[in-house]
Order: C-alpha cells, then structure tokens, then sequence
C-alpha cells in the first residue's frame, strides 16, 4: 500500500501510516514523513472522525509558503508535538491551490473568528466538517503575544471534552455566516458609468506616489487595477500607472538579474520581496506591462514583458507540459539564498556595489538597470547557486492565465517562440488538464490529476483561449472557449440570485458552495467568467450570456462602492458592458498588414474574431475580398463595408 514511518504515543509506539505518499500536491509531500498522522481531506478522515468522535485539526498551506515551512520544521516535524496531535485530533493535510474550496471556507472561517487570515491556517472542525475555532500560524511555545500551539491543542481538546455544546454553537454560527456569504442578493441600482468612475476616485486615495503602488506596506502587484486605470485613460490614471510599473520594476521585486516577479514587497519602495515567485502574479503582470506598452511605447515595459516571458518558459516549463505553479521563497531554508549577493560574491561576477541595496545577514539585493552582457554573466553564475524549490503541478487556472499572455505578447511583439509555446499549452489544457467528457480538471502532476476544475479553471482557461485565438487566427480555440464558457455557466451559475459559485454542482457536499467574488491577488473566477461571457456575448449575438455575466456584477455593485480596488477585474468587466458596442470580424491571416492596423491598439472595448468560418456569427457571411484580408468593422452585428488597406482601418 504505502510506506510507514514511525511516531510515538506516551506509554506504547504507535505506527503512523503514510497517507500522503502518493499525493498529487508537491506541499503533502513535504509532509509524507512527518511523525503527524496526516490525512488527505476526504472520506476516511472523516469517517475515523465520526468513529472516534474527535474534532479534526486542518492544515492548510502551500508548497511555496514560508511560514508554512516554518510551522512544519517547528511542530509537525516534532514527535513530541505530533504525539499530542495525533494523541487528540484527526489530522487533515491540505494544499489550498489544489482544494481552493477547502481553503475558501477554512480562510473565511478564520478571518470571521480572528479578523486577519494567512497561511498556513489552522482550523479545528467537528466531524460534520463545520470550523469552530481557527488560527494562522502558531509557534511552538508562547511568543510576541502568539500562544504556543502545544498549548493551543490541549485547550481546543479540552473544550471538546468540557464544553461541547459551546463549541457546537459556535461551530453552527460560522456556517450559517459561510452560507449567508453565499446568498447575497443581487443590487437593483443601475449600474452606470459613474460606478467606473468613482471607483478610479476611490483608488486613486489609495496611491502611493512616491513609488507607486496601492496602500502600504506590505506591497502587493495590482495588475487588476492596473489594467482598470490603463482603461479610464485619462492624464491621471495613466500617472498612477507609470510611477506603479516603474516602481515595481525597478528592482528587488522585480528580479532584474533572471526577469519576472516575486509575490510581494515588505516594504514601501518595492525593494525587499518575499521572494517566492508564482506563476499567476508573473502571467498578469506580463500583460499588465504589455498593454502599458501599446499605450505609452515605452521601452522598458516591453523589456519587462519579454524578461518577464522568458524567465516564465525557461524556469517553469515542465517536461509533460504546462507550466509549474511557483518557486519557493526559501533555497536551503534560507530566504532569498539563490536572489542575493555578498559583495565578494558580487566583485567577483563583475556586479557592481552601487547596484546592490542591503537585505539581512549581510546579502544584498540587486537593483537598477544591468546591460545585457553583465545580466548574462550574472544570471549564469546564479543559475549555478542551488535553486529554490519548484512546485512542479501544474494548475489550469494559472496556465491559463499564462496562455493569455504568451499569445497576446506573441502576436503584438512578433515572438513566434511564444506563440508556439502558447499552442502547446493551449493542446496542454484541452488534453491533459482536461477529462473525457472534456470537462476541465484542477491540475496535474507527473501525468496525474488532483480532481476536478473549478470556477477559476474554466474562467481562466477560456479567457486564454480567446486570446490565443485571436493571435493565431485559428477558429478552433475561439470555439472551445464558447464550450468552455457555457460548460461553466452550467457547472457555477446561480439561476436564484445570479453569479457564479466557486465549486460545481454536485461538488464536496461536506463543504458550503462560497463564491469568490475579490479580484485580488488575480481577477477573480467570477469576474473573469463574466467578462468572458461579455466579449462571447458579442460574438454571438447572445444577450443571454449578457444577461449572465451582468448578475455577477450586480452581486459586487454594493461592494464596489465600499472599496473599488478589491473588484477592479469586475470593473474593468463592466467598462467593457458600458463601452459602446464595436466588433471586428478579421477574415484572412491576422498577420496580415490590414489585421495589424486592426489589432494593433489597445481596444478592450471591442470584440474580436478572426476567420474566416460559419461556425462564429460575427464571422458568417464574411469573406476575402478579391482575394484579400479583410476588416469588417460593426456594431451589434450591424458592418460597415470591408477594407482591405491599413490606412483603411485606422479612418475607422
């Protein structure tokens, strides 16, 4: 069956079996030989629950998680800590980007019980599966007012055993809140343009101009609210998007030695990072910069793209296909060992000291502008150096995140490679990472699947496909996109108050149906359905998929309102709805003179299919003209007469 290792028990040995051994998640590997008798979530952890009539402790992180690692080394890896748990509790092990549904109600349930969340999180369940008391990350003894987790085990057992009937109120109360969360109603106020608007006033309060960025520290990349201000356009909105892309470019965030992004910043000046680096930040951000640089043709946004691309397809492409979810923050167990230099580390590659800034422990980070030849020489010695660890699942939702930006760079930069390697993760997704009924699954690892796909998978993944169609002309993707669409229309629509649940129908019924509805870190699963829908929606002259993707806006209307920036995907959704309807129906190759005219600007106001093809109503009926690319420009399907000569498209 699987391999055993050994924990102990006070007075006999008790035998732990290896349950996550063969585990899909690179984190419950981390985990398989831990003394802690951990499960994977699912039916025999609760059946031994029931059975046994113990609360489950549930332990939610991700592989690339530094204070995940820390609790580990400091408690899950001790056999005397493991003992108590083991002692007291079902262990349940779970990796939140494999289960989101899991970490939705675990998070939630934090956040209500404590008002902050984080990873790892700890939640206490009964065996109904219903959270009653829950933490972040714990120490093993009391310290900076955190109590000890040891301590926090005999208290939750304690309570169990003394005051059960307490614990199951509480236990009852945080349900109903998750349930309630989910059964908002929709708002009845018209949603107009001032909802835009002002939700730019609102985040514009927010701005930091001495570097950019929204908020204080600690920073996070706001590509969502990035791309809402590129939008609104105006002198303002486009200096808030300026100081931010310069700011976080600059380095230290921003890895200016091997390109792309690391998760966030802990300081103001976007210098000292955590220093993980995940796939979906890296996706957004490359397309963030892309479309700042149709908008501003400055030079540096389109080198950070291609920097940003290729480290994307250098340091993350797996053998089987796909992309990898993240690198570790740590190298060794130590934070940023593989990103940071010793100045006799740094005089000895030719780095010079006033391009490196202090970190701790007497490194320091690289910022500023590197020439081409001293970033090679850099970046080669540093690929030397051990690498942080590589969570090598590869997740729909994020690859289709990356399939948007690979295609859409591919196209508007001329990078034939990355509009190749945007095909085969298209083939990826709608082969691996999809099932035979040609449903999406969640991820894969090594040829095997984690279980099915969720909001953001299909979002996502049909957010890519439209864009891959776009850029290669091929009508297939465009189709599977509108499959993809209604599939998810049909497997997270709520017909009774509108929107879109995060877990299908007929999903873990131990867990509530949440929706996830803030566009933050990514556009939310929501929002990017409905956004999809929309530009679908113009496509096919299908105001039902309108109508569908305006009820997850008027889910967010009130929240908009209270703040903007956590639903900036959302608005830029609803910018898209309020624009003035303009399609373009491309019929020939898109790299052809006329389509580039065409689709060359920055146009999230418009619609686009490319053709010629039957199978697409805005295409049918469309063809060359004397044998020539053609541009039909129209509205509501209503088109002026083709033209077939740049200059053409741009009088239009």
């Amino acid at each position: 069956m699987s391999d055993r290792v050994l924990g102990y028990r006070s007075e006999r040995t008790l035998q732990v079996v290896n349950r996550l051994a063969d585990a899909t998640s690179p984190y419950l590997l981390q985990h398989a030989e831990n003394p802690v008798d951990w499960y994977p979530w699912g039916d025999e952890a609760f059946e031994r629950a029931r059975a046994e009539d113990k609360p489950l402790l549930v332990s939610v992180g991700y592989s690339s998680c530094h204070w995940c690692h820390v609790m580990a080394h400091e408690s899950f890896e001790s056999k005397a800590t493991a003992e108590l748990m083991n002692e007291l509790f079902v262990n349940v092990k779970v990796d939140r980007e494999e289960r989101p549904d899991v970490d939705a109600v675990t998070m939630d349930a934090t956040v209500g019980l404590t008002g902050s969340g984080g990873w790892p999180t700890t939640v206490f369940m009964t065996p109904d599966a219903r959270p009653f008391y829950a933490g972040t990350y714990f120490p093993p003894e009391s310290r900076h007012g955190l109590p000890g987790f040891r301590d926090v085990l005999q208290a939750v057992a304690t309570a169990w055993s003394e005051r059960r009937a307490d614990l199951e109120t509480q236990a009852g109360r945080i349900r109903e809140s998750l349930r309630h969360g989910a059964e908002t109603r929709p708002s009845v106020e018209p949603l107009t343009a001032s909802l835009v608007s002002g939700a730019v006033r609102g985040i514009a309060g927010t701005f930091d101009p001495a570097f950019g960025g929204f908020g204080r520290a600690p920073k996070f990349p706001a590509a969502s609210t990035i791309e809402l201000l590129l939008r609104h356009g105006d002198e303002d909105a486009l200096a808030m998007v300026g100081t931010t892309l310069d700011g976080m470019a600059a380095g230290g965030f921003y890895d200016v030695v091997g390109g792309g992004f690391h998760r966030y910043s802990v300081d103001d000046r976007w210098l000292v990072p955590h220093f993980e680096k995940m796939l979906y930040d890296n996706a957004v951000l490359a397309s963030a910069y892309l479309h700042a640089w149709v908008v501003t043709v400055e030079p540096r946004y389109r080198e950070v793209v291609e920097e940003t691309l290729d480290y994307v397809l250098r340091d993350l492409a797996l053998p089987g296909g796909g992309l990898a979810s993240a690198q570790d923050a740590d190298t060794d167990g130590v934070e940023g060992l593989t990103y940071t230099w010793t100045s006799e580390e740094a005089d000895a590659v030719g780095l010079p000291r006033d391009l490196l800034e202090p970190f701790e422990h007497g490194r320091q980070i690289v910022r500023g502008a590197l020439d081409p030849e001293l970033r090679a020489r850099v970046l080669a010695e540093r690929r030397e150096r051990p690498q942080p660890f590589l969570d090598d699942k590869a997740i729909a939702s994020w690859n289709g995140l990356a399939l948007a930006a690979l295609a859409e760079a591919g196209y508007r930069l001329e990078r034939d490679d990355w509009l190749a390697a945007a095909r085969e993760l298209g083939e990826f997704l709608l082969g691996s990472l999809s099932s035979d009924d040609g449903r999406l699954l969640r991820s894969s690892r090594d040829g095997r699947a984690s279980g099915a796909g969720f909001l953001d998978d299909y979002a996502n993944v049909a957010h890519g496909l439209l864009e891959l169609h776009v850029a290669t002309g091929e009508v297939r993707w465009l189709l599977e996109a509108h499959r993809l669409a209604l599939l998810a229309s049909e497997l997270f629509g709520d017909e009774e108050r509108g929107g879109f649940f995060l877990s299908p129908a007929g999903g873990d019924e131990r867990l509530a149906r949440t929706k996830d509805l803030q566009d933050t870190p990514v556009a939310s699963g929501s929002s990017m359905l409905a956004w999809v829908l929309l530009r679908l929606g113009r496509l096919w002259g299908d105001d039902d998929l309108e109508r569908r993707a305006l009820s997850a806006f008027r889910l967010v209307e009130p929240a908009i309102r209270q703040a903007p920036w956590a639903f900036a995907w959302a608005l830029c959704g609803l910018d898209l709805w309020l624009s003035p309807p303009r399609e373009l129906a491309v019929v020939g190759p898109p790299g052809s003179p006329v389509a580039r005219a065409a689709l060359g600007p920055f146009q999230p106001g418009t619609v686009i299919a490319v053709g010629p093809s039957e199978e697409v109503p805005l295409l049918a009926g469309k063809s060359l003209v004397d044998g020539r690319p053609a541009v039909y420009v129209c509205e509501r399907f209503a088109c002026r007469a083709p033209v077939t000569e740049p200059e053409e498209v741009l009088a239009q």
